[in-house]
């Protein structure tokens, strides 16, 4: 960076306003870039990387049903199987994808019911908002599901 300028500055002493203007802008962009590189996520107020998932569930039998807090990247909180969820959701986490979408509308689905249970998915995963709802009414939300265990409970 030091070498453009020094190159420009000749010019700007031979080349007069325009030239120091365009060093300018190229001082001005490099500056704005760098700190967007260097900046630390925990900077960015994401605390414990972000990842933090309250997933509530009801209707799933004793022992299933609850409130549980999930965070990874550090792993911790109270969800029965913290490491196994959080790898689970690392394994199926891609790109543009979003990991907790519902079934598409339209889709044809077996009319097979898995049970009464529901549950919540809250919180922040990479970087993005989390706001979920699951159920077994039916094939496709039962294959949801099961895609979420262990986040979400083994139903039978």
């Amino acid at each position: 960076m030091g070498s453009l300028l020094s190159g420009l500055e000749g010019r700007v002493r031979r080349g007069g306003l325009a030239v120091l203007a365009t060093a300018a802008a190229v001082t001005a962009a490099a500056s704005a870039v760098v700190p967007l590189i260097a900046v630390p996520a925990a900077a960015l107020g994401q605390g414990r990387g972000g990842d933090h998932l309250t997933v509530v569930v009801r209707h799933a039998g004793a022992g299933r049903d609850g409130t549980y807090e999930l965070f990874c990247h550090p792993a911790g909180g109270h969800h029965p199987d913290v490491r196994g969820a959080c790898q689970k959701l690392d394994e199926q986490t891609q790109w543009g994808r979003d990991l907790f979408a519902p079934v598409p509308p339209g889709t044809i689905c077996s009319m097979i019911s898995g049970g009464p249970a529901t549950a919540r998915v809250t919180g922040t995963w990479a970087g993005r908002p989390v706001d979920a709802s699951y159920d077994r009414n039916n094939g496709c939300e039962i294959d949801r599901w099961n895609r979420m265990v262990p986040l979400l409970p083994k139903i039978g």
